[in-house]
């Protein structure tokens, strides 16, 4: 934790976030993992007690009135742990919340914001289809126009709070005209459950339990006009401001979620005995927490620097750039970090004696929910193309081409 860099409000957070993950009873733990406990209500009640949820907010919302630093601080020490717990404290509070705090009516934030933070109701995000993952304009799920309300049919997976959520931001096509741009094709909703809602099925995970991941059916379900987020066929933008937290914040959550790997890792190796004397001596041990350090202060200070443009309004090209980084590079390197821990510690790393088998198979979702490393890469080449081509055009730096012994050479480089 990069602790000279905060304030003493940040801290204060810091430090009440560490008392909520010290409040976590260990069976509470043990029981998500195991999908006794399907969704933690009781989690998140009391984070919400602590006013802990969603700190970025106004605070007549029940925010605090923070920045995306303290968020980034504040998402790695609860996914330490465990990444399902951050998962869900996001989801609600940081996705669903986001989208009505900056698309949302005064009537939205009173009826569903205030209450969420403050631990009353829970929220899920429904984006991802059947027939779809990345693929967002590709939504087959449709809201169709019937006067005062909206009729919705569709399926939604991998929501998690599928199970367990009172309510959901959804994404549904409302423009049906083939013609129309994808752009201008989809609405953001806030629906309630209720008739025509219905969890159809859980699914077992590899890691990551115990947050209702479920898919969800909606038939003939009834949503009030009143509950659009934003505008009509405007889900783009509620989409387009979403990947910050989505994306930035499953960063953050990755970073806590690997450091109790590193820790558990740093103790074991300081102890344990062979060849007659502590591994930790040996280099093919203590290189490889050197390595684990050095990706998780490397992850933690693209999160904050990242977290700071966002904080600073930096355009929007060049944020969806940089949060694209962010999540590929830190969700691969918080895996390799539990990697290493479980090498050093061996067998018994393998093992559920230790809990690097659970974060392990908890980190493994880091890098394919909210957006795939190849997805991230993709958009990060399209944001560096563009912004490349827009300083060059600017004549913004210097051309290093010119700079080379044969440069008058122009025949030898062959384009087509």
């Amino acid at each position: 934790m990069f602790d000279y860099l905060m304030t003493k409000e940040q801290l204060k957070i810091r430090d009440e976030a560490r008392e909520l993950v010290k409040w976590v009873p260990r069976q509470m733990i043990l029981d998500m993992d195991a999908d006794v406990i399907k969704f933690p209500k009781e989690f998140l009640r009391e984070a919400g007690r602590r006013n802990l949820l969603g700190c970025r907010y106004p605070k007549k919302w029940g925010g605090r009135e923070m920045d995306w630093l303290t968020t980034c601080m504040l998402m790695e020490e609860i996914g330490t742990l465990g990444y399902e717990f951050s998962c869900v404290f996001g989801v609600g509070a940081e996705l669903v919340c986001d989208a009505i705090i900056l698309h949302g009516t005064d009537e939205q934030k009173e009826k569903y914001v205030k209450p969420l933070l403050k631990g009353e109701l829970f929220a899920a995000e429904c984006l991802t289809e059947p027939r779809g993952g990345s693929d967002f304009f590709g939504a087959t799920t449709k809201a169709e126009d019937r006067g005062d309300y909206f009729l919705l049919n569709g399926q939604k997976r991998f929501i998690v709070g599928g199970e367990g959520a009172d309510y959901f931001l959804l994404y549904a096509r409302t423009n049906f005209d083939p013609d129309v741009k994808p752009q201008a094709s989809l609405t953001a909703f806030i629906v309630d459950r209720g008739p025509g809602v219905e969890t159809k099925y859980l699914y077992g995970l590899m890691g990551c339990r115990g947050g209702g991941t479920a898919r969800l059916v909606f038939k003939d379900a009834k949503v009030p006009k009143a509950n659009i987020v934003g505008r009509l066929h405007g889900a783009y933008d509620v989409f387009n401001t979403m990947m910050i937290p989505e994306r930035l914040g499953t960063a953050a959550m990755t970073i806590g979620a690997a450091r109790p790997a590193l820790e558990v890792a740093t103790n074991y190796t300081a102890r344990r005995k062979a060849f007659g004397q502590i591994i930790a001596q040996f280099e093919g041990v203590s290189f490889q927490i050197a390595e684990a350090v050095m990706l998780l202060d490397a992850a933690r200070s693209m999160a904050y620097v990242t977290a700071s443009a966002v904080d600073r309004g930096v355009e929007m090209h060049r944020i969806r750039r940089m949060v694209s980084e962010s999540k590929k590079f830190i969700t691969e390197a918080c895996q390799k970090v539990v990697h290493n821990a479980m090498q050093v510690c061996g067998g018994i790393g393998y093992t559920n004696v230790l809990p690097i088998e659970r974060i392990h198979r908890d980190v493994r979702l880091a890098s394919i929910w909210t957006g795939t490393s190849e997805v991230m890469s993709m958009i990060t080449a399209h944001e560096w193309y563009r912004e490349y081509f827009q300083a060059k055009a600017a004549r913004l730096t210097r051309d290093a081409e010119a700079d080379a012994a044969e440069a008058e050479a122009a025949d030898e480089i062959i384009y087509e």
